[in-house]
Parts: structure tokens; C-alpha cells; sequence
């Protein structure tokens, strides 16, 4: 699996699984851990998750998917804002160790930005990378303002990636966000590559632009927009699947990435123009 290398040395790998909305129905928890298992079987090696997904209910789904297999998977979770102070990560972290079944995780990120000042979570993230119970530590939706802030604070320097929403709709952080990202080597992880409401997935998925560059290469339109994020320099992405036609598909847009041509990208520009100036950060 091709990868990215994180500030600290680690290397990260571009495609992953997420898993959001799992670990909510119950009888949807076999489905879920065999997705996920059958993802790892086929290389996609980094696993995605949170606290807040199904209040820790996700990351039981994957602490099952990765029994007897832990040395092999790349594992992310998400403290909430609201845990965010300095007894609250050290509880929020062992709480999630505890429902994943493993001593460590290997990329713990700050969700969204809250009320707890930056100063306190990134000492609290650094503690625990000294415990060894994190390897790296970052942020998910932040933008441009909110990194230069976190990085000119003790333990900024040492934070590893942002995890935002990025996917052919959604391209604001190119004005300035992912430059700055790049020119730092902080990967950015795209979560919702495919977006995550019907309709605006429908939207994106429908686009005969989009449809045209898959007919080119006999591949349905969600591989296309996977390989196009795949495709841009600094990018880790994390699509979500349940069923394993998906886990193949998501798996085999990483191999369509390098065929997508000049005229491919080309068209896919007209489809959906890149930013022409600074814009909102975009959340889920």
C-alpha cells in the first residue's frame, strides 16, 4: 500500500476505511466487522474511527475487526472537544484503548475545535505520546487560522495531519489550507470523499462530467472521484463501506489513480472548478 510519512517519521498509508454511522445497529455489527476485515485482507491497512461514532460503539466494531491482527493495522480515532482538557483526553484515550482492545493508537486526533484552549489538549496529547499510548497526534476540521494558531503553540510543531472534508464538491482547502498542509509535509486526510447525505452524494455522483471520465475507463463514478483525491500530492483518504463490492471498488481506485489523464483531470476540473478564492472551511 503506497503511503505518506508523518513529521515524526511514521508512515501513514493514502487509503483507509472509515467508520462513521458504524457500531450504531446492533445487528448490523457482523456486516461491519467482516467489511472492515475484508478491507485489511485486501491491504487497506489504516482504520479511521472516534469516540463520538455511536459513542464509542464504532470502535468496538473495530476493536473486534482487528483482534489478532493489530500489528498490521494503522489506527486512527477522534477525542471530542468536550474531552478535551487535560484529565479529559488521558480518560477519553484509555477509554477508547479499552473498547479497540490495543495499548496504543497510532494517530489520535482533536475532532473539532471547542472550548478547551489548544494549549491545554496539545499538553495533554503530548503526555500521552510520552506514555506511548499515542504514536502521533493532530486536529480534524481546522482551518488555515486555526493551524497557524496550534502550531505556534508547545506541541504544535509536533502535530501530524488535519482530517477534513475534501472531495471533488468540496475543494476549498486547495486555495490555501492544503498548500500550507504540503509545504509543511502535514498529510491531510480526507474524510466524506464521496460525501455523506444522499442528495449531496446523488449530486456529486450524478455529474456527467464525472460520468464521462468513468465510462472512459469502464469504472463506476465513486472510483473515479476516490482515484482523483488519491491522485493529489499529501492526501490520505478514508471512504466508509459496508458492503464488500464497495471494500473491492474503494480498494481498486487506488490502482485507477495513475491512469487518470491529463484530459481525465481536465474534464473533471469542469465539473467542478477548483476555488477561486478563500471559502468557509467545509464540515460534516
Amino acid at each position: 500500500m503506497k503511503g505518506l510519512l508523518l513529521p515524526s517519521g511514521s508512515r501513514i498509508p493514502v487509503l483507509g476505511q472509515g467508520t462513521w454511522n458504524m457500531g450504531e445497529d446492533p445487528s448490523a455489527r457482523r456486516g461491519e466487522v467482516a467489511a472492515l476485515r475484508l478491507g485489511l485482507e485486501l491491504g487497506v491497512t489504516l482504520i479511521d474511527t472516534a469516540e463520538m461514532y455511536g459513542e464509542g460503539g464504532a470502535e468496538e466494531v473495530v476493536g473486534e475487526a482487528i483482534a489478532g491482527r493489530r500489528d498490521q493495522v494503522f489506527l486512527v480515532s477522534k477525542v471530542y472537544p468536550h474531552n478535551a482538557d487535560r484529565r479529559g483526553v488521558q480518560a477519553a484515550c484509555e477509554r477508547s484503548l479499552r473498547r479497540m482492545k490495543t495499548d496504543s493508537i497510532d494517530l489520535y486526533l482533536l475532532h473539532w475545535r471547542g472550548n478547551v484552549p489548544l494549549e491545554e489538549t496539545l499538553e495533554a496529547f503530548v503526555r500521552l505520546r510520552e506514555q506511548g499510548k499515542i504514536r502521533d497526534f493532530g486536529v480534524s476540521n481546522f482551518d488555515l487560522d486555526d493551524m497557524l494558531e496550534a502550531a505556534a503553540l508547545p506541541g504544535g510543531e509536533l502535530i501530524a495531519t488535519d482530517q477534513v472534508l475534501y472531495n471533488l464538491s468540496r475543494r476549498g482547502i486547495e486555495w490555501e489550507l492544503l498548500p500550507w498542509c504540503r509545504e509543511r509535509r502535514i498529510p491531510v486526510m480526507a474524510y466524506s470523499p464521496l460525501e455523506s447525505n444522499p442528495n449531496e452524494q446523488a449530486g456529486l455522483l450524478g455529474n456527467p462530467q464525472l460520468a464521462a471520465v468513468a465510462g472512459r475507463h469502464g469504472v463506476t463514478p465513486a472510483q473515479v472521484a476516490l482515484a482523483w483525491l488519491l491522485r493529489q500530492e499529501n492526501v490520505v483518504v478514508i471512504p466508509k463501506a459496508v458492503r464488500p463490492q464497495h471494500v473491492r471498488e474503494n480498494r481498486a481506485a487506488l490502482d485507477l489513480a495513475p491512469a487518470l489523464s491529463a484530459e481525465d483531470l481536465a474534464q473533471l476540473d469542469a465539473g467542478f472548478p477548483p476555488p477561486q478564492r478563500r471559502r468557509p472551511l467545509a464540515m460534516r
